[in-house]
């Protein structure tokens, strides 16, 4: 029988909650283990509410003394395990199961080439690493979505990975602008992409809009999760954010240029629009744009967007 699972989980938000799928399917398989849950800061407080945890455990093995060791140390606070899942590839992760008392031990592995969602990669890990044969179900995350007064618009204009994933503040802005007369405007973003939100800001009290609040840098994990959770409606760039908003299904705008939106898009969310250009150059799946000419965001204008919510003719102002 098997009583203690250990789970090591992707270092960045929306691969974690691309896992949760699978690891609902590792709860249903083992409903008697209790889980042990491994990742970063910001992995944990997304996924620390789920059924059968029973400890968690921040990697914090970059700060200080040497990684090598503190990833040995990291552990051994795992204790015991019957089964140790990592969900990574890298070598500091297989080295860190290397030092795990578990009696059976797997790390993540791509089994085909070909284009499926990064969800199915991850289920299919674990049907195979586990004789199992469970369907993906939904993404899944454990809060309370934020009660909005109003109807709701959410912008995400950053993404973590890099710049060639990010569109423009002055279409989001525009955006925002057209949009005012439906929806009160909230603007998101983390602790590195407040320049970018005060940019959108600053576009938006020229143009008198306010209905607005810019969060940017000011919500924990959990508000940020609640928050984008209660919204009406989320304009987006391909990042963590948009994958928090699949959970709950709400009406998104994804906007994708560098990365392979057949891989990383909205999981099982019927009401996600995906808007690219599908650019010969795209995917690069590059952190900057490698020719310099950034097209694959730059050609995606807010009239793009404002089509496919059939809002072309409305708003305040003309684009």
């Amino acid at each position: 029988m098997v009583k203690k699972i250990f789970i090591e989980i992707p270092t960045w938000l929306g691969d974690a909650i691309m896992t949760t799928p699978a690891i609902e399917n590792i709860i249903k398989s083992f409903p008697e283990a209790k889980i042990t849950l491994l990742g970063s800061y910001v992995s944990i407080e997304a996924l620390k509410n789920f059924e059968n945890i029973e400890k968690v455990i921040i990697d914090d093995s970059k700060k200080g003394g040497s990684r090598y060791l503190n990833l040995i140390k990291l552990a051994k606070k795992v204790g015991k395990v019957d089964i140790a899942i990592s969900f990574r590839r890298s070598f500091s992760s297989k080295l860190m199961m290397f030092f795990i008392n578990s009696k059976k031990t797997i790390s993540y592995k791509r089994y085909t080439k070909k284009d499926i969602h990064q969800v199915l990669r991850y289920n299919d890990f674990i049907n195979r690493k586990l004789n199992l044969k469970n369907k993906a179900g939904n993404l899944k995350l454990n809060f309370t979505p934020f009660s909005y007064k109003k109807p709701t618009l959410g912008l995400n204009p950053g993404a973590t990975y890099g710049s060639a994933k990010r569109w423009y503040p002055e279409e989001f802005a525009k955006l925002a602008t057209k949009l005012s007369n439906k929806y009160d405007i909230v603007i998101f973003g983390g602790s590195n992409e407040t320049a970018i939100a005060s940019d959108i800001e600053k576009i938006l009290v020229k143009n008198k809009i306010t209905n607005f609040q810019n969060i940017a840098g000011k919500t924990s994990v959990s508000e940020l999760i609640e928050k984008i959770a209660g919204l009406d409606l989320f304009i987006t760039n391909d990042s963590g954010p948009m994958h928090i908003a699949a959970a709950f299904k709400i009406e998104t705008v994804a906007i994708f240029g560098p990365t392979k939106f057949t891989e990383t898009n909205q999981w099982n969310n019927p009401n996600e629009t995906i808007i690219t250009k599908n650019l010969d150059c795209a995917p690069c799946m590059k952190r900057k744009c490698p020719l310099g000419h950034h097209d694959c965001m730059k050609l995606i204008k807010a009239e793009d967007v404002l089509k496919t919510l059939g809002e072309e003719n409305g708003g305040k102002e003309k684009l």
